[in-house]
């Protein structure tokens, strides 16, 4: 089967990147304009190209990925929010308001790289913020939260291409719902709070959401469109996002961690979500200002 791979980098010419690359057949496409520099190349089933990628692009300032030539443009947009189309963690940031930031993040860190089981590490953070007032998680939206680089252009650029876009996480509604808008997401899936109105009661309704209802999600969004995994892209950096990513037609680690990008043949770390766009073949000139 013959692929594509794909460079990305706001700083480096990638064109000679590209032409280097082992396994590559046939002349590199130079996509560049508007501030990016874009290569192209068709490469075969080399064994070595992975680890050749990881080892030159760093240094070039470069993202890629590997993706089948057909069936490029995806019709689905599924993505994690907290540190991905969002830069924090939204538990954490909440823990803060209860002057419990270090103790969840250092939870929260071991959970994202696979060390932790999801569901009993979110029980155990949402329990130590029992009693913490609801009126934290307004200030915690408003003062903390910040869509990541290019995740308004991402969505925008694949809706107005036929796309659905569906926010699915580990954490709450409260903060999908509003990042969801922000954002314009179509839909949202996520774990719901317990309070009993006027604070947090430390519990979180079931079933929780984690890695296997991600997967879950891709499946029941793509068949709902009459469309398979293959159709979809999906966006995440911890573990509990590895399911999903491995089963898209397009699985992108975004900043991700070690157990994910591993696991991945296209990777966002030193551009923004635009390079998921530019992965899938669109060019700057589609690119859709929301």
């Amino acid at each position: 089967m013959i692929h594509v791979l794909t460079l990305v980098s706001q700083s480096n010419d990638v064109a000679s990147l590209a032409k280097a690359a082992p396994g590559g057949a046939g002349d590199v496409l130079d996509r560049s304009g508007g501030g990016w520099n874009i290569a192209e190349r068709d490469v075969g089933n080399d064994a070595g190209l992975v680890s050749w990628l990881e080892a030159e692009t760093p240094g070039a300032g470069a993202d890629w990925a590997i993706t089948p030539k057909a069936n490029r443009k995806k019709r689905l947009l599924i993505s994690d929010m907290d540190s991905t189309i969002i830069g924090q963690e939204c538990l954490d940031e909440l823990a803060d308001f209860a002057g419990l930031k270090a103790e969840v993040s250092a939870i929260t860190e071991r959970a994202m790289r696979g060390e932790l089981d999801f569901a009993g590490a979110l029980t155990q953070r949402v329990a130590m913020l029992k009693g913490l007032n609801l009126g934290a998680l307004e200030a915690c939206h408003r003062e903390r939260v910040r869509l990541n680089p290019g995740a308004r252009e991402l969505v925008a650029t694949m809706k107005a291409h036929g796309a659905r876009s569906v926010l699915v996480s580990g954490g709450f509604g409260y903060f999908t719902s509003r990042v969801a808008k922000m954002a314009g997401f179509d839909a949202d899936r996520a774990n719901t709070l317990i309070d009993d109105g006027a604070a947090l009661t430390g519990e979180v309704k079931m079933p929780i959401l984690g890695r296997e209802a991600k997967l879950t999600a891709l499946l029941e969004e793509t068949a709902a469109l009459g469309l398979t995994a293959d159709d979809a892209v999906a966006l995440g950096d911890g573990a509990n996002d590895l399911d999903m990513i491995k089963a898209a037609g397009l699985g992108i680690a975004y900043h991700a961690k070690p157990i994910v990008a591993a696991q991945t043949t296209a990777r966002i770390q030193h551009t923004d979500l635009r390079a998921a766009l530019f992965f899938q073949g669109y060019a700057v000139g589609d690119l859709v200002s929301a």
